[in-house]
């Protein structure tokens, strides 16, 4: 059966022409709200396909850190750019150590750039306190071990003074990432950008003077 009627004058007309005013209002109305809802759902697959997700940015983004709970002589171990960042808080036997391995050092000054400006020095720190560094050895990127145990015991010789050693190859760095003379890795720990927001917080990857 055709769904087309003629109209008076002898030609076609659609069914929906034909329909009585009230019912054109509502499937009007119901074509728009339909129109609505599929416009409605296109929006978010659009929004979430641009932007970027939360752990996307935070990929790149500083991290903040709670120095308040690290004890003298404790590190820790936060997560930057997927790659670890130790804080080191160090006890003023440590600092002083320091001192003692200046002849040993293939780079005691701190003369290449493996740091900020700002932490350059034999501490390598904006506070001798703490100590912030990548945990990545500049050799082959393995993460080096913490050897704070001083002297014979440390298994590292009796004149070992605290530092780290890469189990790896063997490269051995001290309380300051400062690499020996002839160890594998040709640098120190890297040390990447940072600011104190107070003097229990601290921004990794970020300049004081950055905005």
């Amino acid at each position: 059966m055709s769904d087309n009627k003629q109209d008076a004058s002898g030609g076609e007309s659609c069914c929906s022409c034909s329909l009585d005013p009230s019912r054109r209002v509502l499937l009007a109305a119901t074509a728009g709200v339909g129109a609505v809802i599929g416009a409605g759902v296109a929006v978010p697959f659009v929004t979430s396909f641009i932007e970027p997700s939360e752990r996307a940015k935070a990929a790149g983004a500083p991290v903040e850190a709670d120095l308040s709970k690290i004890k003298p002589g404790e590190m820790i171990t936060v997560e930057w750019q997927g790659k670890p960042v130790w804080i080191l808080r160090r006890t003023p036997e440590m600092i002083a150590a320091l001192q003692k391995n200046e002849t040993a050092l293939a780079d005691p000054a701190s003369e290449r750039a493996e740091q900020p400006e700002y932490v350059k020095g034999a501490g390598r720190a904006i506070k001798d306190e703490f100590f912030v560094c990548l945990g990545v050895c500049t050799h082959l990127g393995c993460t080096p071990n913490s050897k704070f145990v001083l002297g014979a015991e440390s298994g590292m010789g009796q004149d070992w003074a605290g530092g780290f050693l890469c189990p790896c190859h063997g490269s051995q760095f001290d309380l300051a990432g400062r690499v020996f003379k002839s160890m594998p890795a040709p640098t120190n720990l890297k040390i990447p950008k940072h600011t104190y927001l107070s003097d229990t917080r601290l921004l990794i990857g970020k300049d004081s003077g950055e905005a």
